[in-house]
């Protein structure tokens, strides 16, 4: 059994330890699940559907030569599949969903493109 507590000094506040990288992967039954029309997209015609919906303007990716700013960097933060279908169908923050604006097939491709290209 590991126990990880926080520690306290004299005359500072109490700290917790915070992982800076996680190793191994998730049981299958803890992954977050993607709906079927999103499961098995196509990454090369995600990259079309990447440069024609605007996502560059907000969005870093180095493989589509991206270099937006208001989004998260691509690049950095290598979303998995689940998330990046999340943010597209339903959209968080200042980004709009795209649900009607894009065809699932779209939303399916542009997913698996940005997933392929971040490793994520």
């Amino acid at each position: 059994m590991l126990v990880i507590a926080g520690c306290e000094r004299p005359g500072n506040k109490v700290v917790s330890p915070v992982a800076s990288k996680v190793v191994g992967q998730l049981p299958a039954s803890m992954m977050p699940s993607v709906p079927a029309q999103y499961a098995n997209g196509d990454a090369a015609a995600g990259k079309a559907v990447f440069a024609a919906g605007g996502c560059s303007a907000c969005h870093t990716l180095a493989d589509a030569a991206a270099k937006g700013t208001i989004g998260p960097n691509l690049d950095q933060t290598k979303p998995i599949l689940a998330t990046v279908v999340d943010r597209v169908v339903n959209g968080k923050g200042t980004m709009p969903p795209f649900k009607g604006r894009l065809k699932d097939v779209q939303i399916a491709d542009v997913a698996a493109y940005v997933v392929k290209a971040t490793a994520g």
